[in-house]
């Protein structure tokens, strides 16, 4: 038991460092927009599966599974590793975003247009996640969606 113990500790602080040293690794290479957010995609994909991977070794099921996971992913890439792309952590709007980068024509079209779309994409991710159906699923969903953009 002790090893399982001593293995999974080093295992998420291997995964933490990783996760740090992805985002350094973007912010070392310059890199800004869909290349950033396509670089830290993969990076949490990769997180993703890792802690997957370990949940299946420790022969976890169902909700101990899903939390589990879902915490080891959390820990190992921090926070979200695309928050920048798609604001629907309640810090800043996509209208707000496009404010800040002075967007107009369309390039502001173009930027909204794909947040709300990554917005929807996200709230109809974690309405399923909280297992929300019905009316209960597109009221959560709407207010998440408006929320994002800035309504």
């Amino acid at each position: 038991m002790t090893k399982i113990v001593l293995a999974l500790s080093l295992f998420l602080a291997a995964s933490a460092a990783h996760a740090a040293s992805c985002v350094a690794d973007a912010d070392g290479r310059k890199l800004a927009g869909a290349a950033r957010t396509s670089f830290l995609t993969k990076c949490e994909n990769d997180a993703k599966a890792a802690c997957d991977k370990t949940a299946t070794d420790q022969k976890l099921a169902g909700a101990a599974k899903t939390s589990f996971t879902n915490k080891c992913v959390t820990d190992a890439v921090g926070t979200s590793a695309t928050a920048g792309a798609t604001p629907t952590d309640g810090t800043t709007s996509c209208k707000a975003t496009a404010a800040d980068k002075k967007l107009a024509g369309a390039a502001l079209t173009s930027f909204m247009t794909k947040c709300e779309s990554d917005a929807k994409a996200a709230c109809d991710k974690t309405a399923t996640d909280r297992k929300l159906a019905g009316a209960a699923k597109t009221s959560f969903t709407n207010k998440c969606v408006s929320d994002a953009l800035g309504n």
